[in-house]
This record gives structure tokens, C-alpha cells and sequence, in this order.
């Protein structure tokens, strides 16, 4: 038997469901004051009739339901019929229970609030103009109920009034419940455009970035190839000279890791790699990072902890992810690069990665932009890292954040989903 597919998630839709209940609740009140007029307040009303229209816009109710069950989307046009079958449901009501001298007359409102908070202009005053030709057509033509005459009264209060007061109270509460769904899913709305749009972005800002870095990584082969042949030249002229071949074995070093990075670079452009994340032990994929940064900067004091906790975390890491984390580790050693702490927590979702420094700590004026856009925490800086790192690890589904430390100081918290691991 096939399933019914979702609802969609169109504005006439919600919105057609969202009148779906209104309507359930109006015509139930309805029911239920028409009983107590006849039983208790001896109104002398048409019942058939009365009822009949009553059972027929639950018929329309339980028809709506089974549609809002179907794929199909829901057009304005449909949603003005829905709304055009309210105001005749109404008028019929109204008809057989006094007419205009009703003091739920005004209950017209609420489809025409409806209507203008909904559905295009020329729809609204179709709505607009309908309920106003009803009211007007009730003012003459009316089955009329002594007892809701305007001076008619039974005992200490005047139905008449009682039942405007009873009306306004049900007409401002729908009203109210209904404008503010609409103005809910209106701010969701443009709060999932602004994101769309803030990505948007973003990305194009990622692949100007990448596309020059593409170029840049083919330029600078030749200058490192070049500073390589000079340091093996300058190695041989060094030779009895320990202090000076130390230097010259750390610049070489050095050399071989800018060339080893862009060859991995150019390597790691391949798509279909990059589409498919390796899972790894978030442990080991840590420490093979931490170690490939002492590389570059060997002048840093560092501290690796790994919370005792049950089981392993595993991560979907590819070498962006690396390079991201090796930016936050950078900004680290450029604060300060003592005493750095990097500590691996987790927990039964997510893997918590928090890099400490002792430097002077996040300015609070730039701290909310830090990673949205080219913003440096640094004199000399052009905050592409930062940006670059915060759209990796986005992409991973993870997030990045900059506090400063009670103790002085920055914490770097990077929190990513925690995967299953690879079988």
C-alpha cells in the first residue's frame, strides 16, 4: 500500500493547515453555543437547517485533511476557495440564527485578517469584499431570534452584549494565534535566506581564495627549488662551522616542508577524494597533526592531553581539516608560543578540541566577526586563515570558537561530529 508523501513545505500549505485547525475550532464553538441557546436559553431556531450547515463544513474539514495528505502543493487560488467556503459557511450560519442582530457577526473579521495577512492583494479584497456583500446582504435578509435583539435582556444580562463580548474574546485570540504563526514563519523564512545568502558568500570567497592559492602553490615550485640548490651550495662552503650548519640543516628543513606541502597540496585537489572524508581515530589523527606542526615551528613549548574517557572518538577528516587545525594551532604560537595546551575531549556526539594560549587574548570588538569575514587578530595579518578555517570546518558540520580565558589568554574551542568508526 504507498504512503501518502510529506506535506509540502510551500506558505499556502502551513498555511492551509494552520486555517484547517481554526476552522475546527470556530465551527466547534459554534456547535456548542447553538446547543446551549436551544437548550438552556429556549432560542426557536431552524435545527435542521442549523445543523446541516454545521455538518457540512466538517465534511469541508475532514475533506481539507485528506487533501493536505496529498503531494500536491497548495496554490493561493486554492487557499481562496478555502477562505471563499468559510464566509459562505458563515453566512448560511448567521442566516438561520438572526442575522446581522448575531453578535457573533463580526466573526467576518477573522477570514478577512486571514486573507490580508496571507494571500496576495487582489485575493485579500476579494475576501474583503465577499464578507462586506454577506454582512450587508444579513442586515436585510434573516431568520430573526427574539432573544438576540439588542433590547431584549434575560435576568441580569442582555445576550445581545454577552455574545459581542464572548465574540471579540474568540475573534482576538484566533486573529492573534493566526498573525503570529504568519509572522513566525516569516522571520524563519528570511532567517534561512539570510544564511543562504551569508553562504553564499562565503563560498564564492573560499573559491576566490582557492583559485588563487592554486596559482600561488605553481609559482612559488621555482623560487624553492632555487633556495634549495643554494642552501646544499652554501652547506658545502659552511663545513667546519657547526653553529652555521645547524642553521643552514634547519633552513633546508624547512625548505623540503614548503615543498612537501604544496606537492600535497596540488595532490589533495583531487575532488572525488576530497568528496569522500577518511574516518579516523580522532587520537591518532590529532597527534600525527601536532606532530607535522612541531616541524614548522620548533620554537613552540606545547602540552597534549586526552581526556581519560571510555571508547575512542572518531572523526571524518581529509587534509583541509589539517590545514585548518594547523591555522588554529598557528594563531596559538603567535600569541605566545609557550605553554601552549591542546587538549582532545568527547563526548557521545561531538569531539571537543581546545587550543590554549597565554597571549593577549580576542579584542571584543572584532570577536563576533572573527571567521565570517577577512578580520586579523593580528597587526599584520589579513585573516584569510581564520575564514578559511572557519568554512572547513563548517562544511564538516562542525563549528569554531574564540574565547579569552578567565586566566588570560585565548581559548580556541572546535567542536566536530563524532562518526562511527570505519569498519
Amino acid at each position: 500500500m504507498p504512503t501518502a508523501l510529506p506535506l509540502p513545505l510551500s506558505t499556502p500549505s502551513r498555511n492551509l493547515v494552520r486555517l484547517t485547525f481554526v476552522r475546527g475550532i470556530t465551527w466547534t464553538g459554534f456547535l456548542a453555543a447553538i446547543i446551549i441557546g436551544i437548550e438552556l436559553l429556549g432560542f426557536e431556531l431552524e435545527v435542521p437547517a442549523v445543523i446541516a450547515v454545521i455538518v457540512g463544513m466538517a465534511m469541508i474539514n475532514v475533506v481539507t485533511w485528506w487533501r493536505l495528505g496529498r503531494p500536491r502543493a497548495v496554490t493561493h487560488h486554492e487557499y481562496l476557495v478555502h477562505l471563499l467556503a468559510d464566509v459562505v459557511g458563515l453566512t448560511l450560519l448567521f442566516y438561520f440564527t438572526g442575522g446581522s442582530t448575531n453578535p457573533f457577526i463580526t466573526y467576518y473579521l477573522v477570514p478577512v485578517t486571514i486573507a490580508a495577512a496571507t494571500l496576495p492583494w487582489r485575493h485579500a479584497w476579494v475576501i474583503a469584499v465577499t464578507a462586506m456583500g454577506a454582512y450587508s446582504f444579513l442586515m436585510v435578509f434573516y431568520q430573526p431570534v427574539p432573544q438576540l435583539s439588542q433590547g431584549h435582556a434575560t435576568g441580569p444580562f442582555n445576550l445581545h452584549v454577552l455574545g459581542m463580548w464572548l465574540n471579540f474574546g474568540l475573534s482576538a485570540g484566533l486573529v492573534t494565534f493566526f498573525i503570529y504563526k504568519m509572522a513566525h514563519a516569516l522571520r524563519n523564512r528570511d532567517q534561512a535566506l539570510s544564511r543562504t545568502r551569508e553562504a553564499a558568500l562565503r563560498n564564492e570567497q573560499v573559491l576566490a581564495v582557492a583559485t588563487q592559492a592554486a596559482g600561488t602553490a605553481h609559482e612559488l615550485g621555482t623560487p624553492l627549488s632555487t633556495m634549495a640548490v643554494l642552501l646544499a651550495e652554501m652547506r658545502e662552503e659552511a663545513r667546519g662551522d657547526p653553529a652555521l650548519e645547524k642553521d643552514l640543516a634547519l633552513l633546508r628543513q624547512q625548505v623540503d616542508t614548503c615543498k612537501s606541502r604544496l606537492q600535497h597540496l596540488v595532490a589533495s585537489a583531487d575532488r572525488q577524494r576530497l568528496a569522500e572524508p577518511r574516518i579516523l581515530d580522532a587520537e591518532r589523527w590529532l597527534t600525527e597533526v601536532v606532530q607535522r606542526w612541531l616541524v614548522l615551528r620548533p620554537d613552540v613549548g606545547h602540552r597534549l592531553e586526552i581526556a581519560g574517557r571510555r571508547g575512542r572518538p572518531w572523526l571524518a577528516v581529509d587534509p583541509t581539516l589539517d590545514q585548518a587545525l594547523t591555522n588554529l594551532l598557528n594563531n596559538a604560537a603567535d600569541a605566545n608560543p609557550d605553554d601552549i595546551t591542546i587538549r582532545l575531549d568527547w563526548s557521545a556526539d561531538d569531539v571537543i578540541i581546545d587550543i590554549r594560549d597565554h597571549g593577549p587574548g580576542v579584542a571584543m570588538s572584532i570577536a563576533d566577526q572573527l571567521g565570517e569575514t577577512f578580520v586579523s587578530t593580528k597587526s599584520k595579518g589579513m585573516g584569510i586563515g581564520l575564514f578559511l578555517t572557519h568554512a572547513t570546518i563548517n562544511r564538516f558540520g562542525g563549528g569554531v570558537s574564540l574565547y579569552n580565558h578567565p586566566e588570560g589568554g585565548t581559548l580556541t574551542e572546535v567542536i566536530l561530529p563524532r562518526r562511527a568508526p570505519a569498519e
